[in-house]
């Protein structure tokens, strides 16, 4: 199942995000793809407002990960760009992260390829005119539960 967005700003992220929120629940995993610039951290700053998050939200690009406690969720924002090796992923401890009481968005899920949780629902960011084009794709029964919601949020 998949579902197509054109976020023509980053009101229309906004937007996307706080319907994520809405339909977020513990144990999903969401991969993030696209080029630098996608709109990426955008998107997880969206999802976090949309739960009510009102701190700082910073990308994780240097830390590798941020973590919030918010409208009783764990939620885990990982930036993966630095590692080097898929194998760093092993050294790194976050495995333990992964579990049924968190929610995680992972960005640059490639540079850990064959060592992270599989992911329920891949985002998909691009650029596109002078927007952004968002696919969100499920990939887990977990996934299409998750989309099945969202597009009933957007139909209202």
């Amino acid at each position: 199942m998949k579902v197509a967005r054109y976020l023509a700003d980053e009101n229309s992220t906004a937007r996307l995000g706080f319907e994520l929120a809405m339909v977020l629940h513990p144990g999903l995993v969401f991969y993030l793809v696209g080029d630098l610039g996608a709109g990426k951290t955008t998107l997880v700053r969206s999802v976090l407002r949309g739960l009510g998050f009102q701190g700082k939200v910073k990308s994780p690009t240097y830390a590798l990960v941020e973590s919030y406690v918010v409208s009783s969720l764990n939620l885990y924002h990982f930036d993966l760009y630095r590692f080097a090796d898929p194998e760093e992923w092993e050294s790194s401890g976050f495995r333990e992260y992964f579990n049924p009481h968190t929610v995680s968005f992972v960005e640059w899920p490639e540079k850990a390829v064959g060592f992270l949780p599989p992911a329920d629902v891949i985002i998909h960011l691009g650029i596109r005119d002078f927007g952004r084009e968002a696919e969100l794709e499920a990939v887990s029964e977990a996934g299409r539960q998750c989309l099945n919601r969202l597009q009933n949020i957007s139909a209202t």
